[in-house]
């Protein structure tokens, strides 16, 4: 409890706090013109493509990391499902023998992350597709999952960001799983880890900025089905697998990565 902190300690403290909150206020002050500019978001783009490079590069596979090309050859197409926070690096593991296409929403931060996948071969489809189905998703939903599922039939695999931005955190919303119902494919489970990193407690998602020089592991978990005539009942089923399956391979990755043998 600060009241039985030492006086010299709590004014530290308070210092502290608020020696940060500056450079929190000037950073959201300047990220969304930052991210309207289109000269700002070229050189952005380009630094953040050069981080995740330099990042994959740098971390050795762990022992035991899944081989994300092998998973994605025998289950194509499929829909590679992650939790927000933990998806930064993902883009470095693109597959180079299977094409994807990824969601983003259409937010600034999110724009970023899409230019920086298309940077290193990934296509884009830009909406919000983590929603319960095309009418609480809305127009841009609808439109969006439409699009994943033209790319599935296609051949092509698609990836999205399981949970619901700003929702609950690592908890899947139902639109991976209407995608899923209405495409007939199956839903891929995956997580990224690296052992050295940088969380963001304060976010809503924890979100982890993964950190060069050390082990990084993929884990991939079983493909989920969800069949076409699901009702209500299986499809809240469903999300709860999903949910439990991508917790389940977070920690494995984690778990490889932190504590090799």
């Amino acid at each position: 409890m600060r009241e039985n902190l030492p006086s010299a300690e709590v004014t530290a403290h308070t210092q502290e706090k608020r020696s940060k909150r500056p450079l929190k206020r000037f950073w959201q002050k300047v990220r969304h013109p930052l991210t309207k500019s289109p000269f700002a978001r070229t050189v952005l783009t380009y630094l953040i493509t050069f981080a995740v490079k330099l990042v994959y590069k740098t971390n050795r596979i762990a022992r035991d990391s899944d081989d994300v090309e092998l998973a994605i050859t025998k289950y194509s197409p499929a829909i590679a499902a992650l939790w927000h926070g933990q998806h930064l690096l993902a883009p470095a593991f693109n597959p180079r023998r299977n094409k994807i296409v990824a969601l983003f929403s259409r937010s600034a931060d999110a724009e970023l992350n899409a230019r920086v996948a298309e940077k290193l071969g990934f296509g884009v489809v830009r909406g919000s597709g983590g929603r319960q189905d095309a009418a609480s998703a809305g127009k841009g939903g609808a439109r969006a999952l439409l699009a994943l599922k033209k790319t599935l039939d296609q051949g092509i695999n698609v990836a999205m960001i399981a949970d619901i931005p700003h929702g609950t955190p690592r908890s899947a919303g139902l639109g991976i799983v209407t995608l899923a119902k209405h495409s007939g494919r199956p839903i891929l489970p995956v997580a990224i880890a690296t052992s050295r990193r940088k969380v963001l407690e304060r976010s809503w998602d924890k979100t982890t900025i993964n950190l060069p020089f050390g082990r990084q592991a993929i884990a991939l978990g079983e493909p989920i089905h969800v069949p076409p005539e699901a009702d209500e009942a299986m499809m809240e089923a469903k999300r709860l697998e999903v949910t439990a399956a991508l917790n389940a391979v977070t920690e494995r990755a984690y778990r490889l990565v932190d504590n090799p043998r």
